[in-house]
């Protein structure tokens, strides 16, 4: 079997990056370029620095997702008494836990413990 042969065809590249251009993303261009030049990373094609915006908002999206799971889980171990409120709040006990799924480790400052 060759490298493209099982393969489902998927969009054209050349057409996303043309989406990228009409797309305004969650994080502005101004934030993301600043960060890609803090850490030395130069681009003049407006659409690269989108399409990394839209990553890291990719990201940030998995990784509240995986907080708000925690927390699913966390609530439905309580008793009924506490679960009559369905509100569903982040905790850094569930934020902690859904960062340490992407190698992120969160400690609390001496002062706090």
């Amino acid at each position: 079997m060759g490298p493209r042969e099982g393969r489902t065809p998927g969009p054209n590249l050349s057409d996303f990056m043309m989406q990228l251009e009409d797309y305004t993303p969650t994080i502005p261009d101004s934030v993301t370029s600043f960060y890609l030049n803090k850490v030395g990373f130069e681009v003049s094609d407006p659409r690269i620095v989108r399409l990394i915006s839209l990553a890291g908002q990719m990201f940030i999206s998995d990784i509240a997702n995986d907080a708000l799971q925690h927390c699913k889980m966390r609530m439905s171990g309580q008793t009924k008494k506490h679960t009559k409120d369905k509100r569903l709040t982040l905790s850094m006990e569930d934020l902690t836990l859904a960062l340490a799924e992407y190698g992120i480790n969160v400690k609390k400052p001496h002062y706090y413990t």
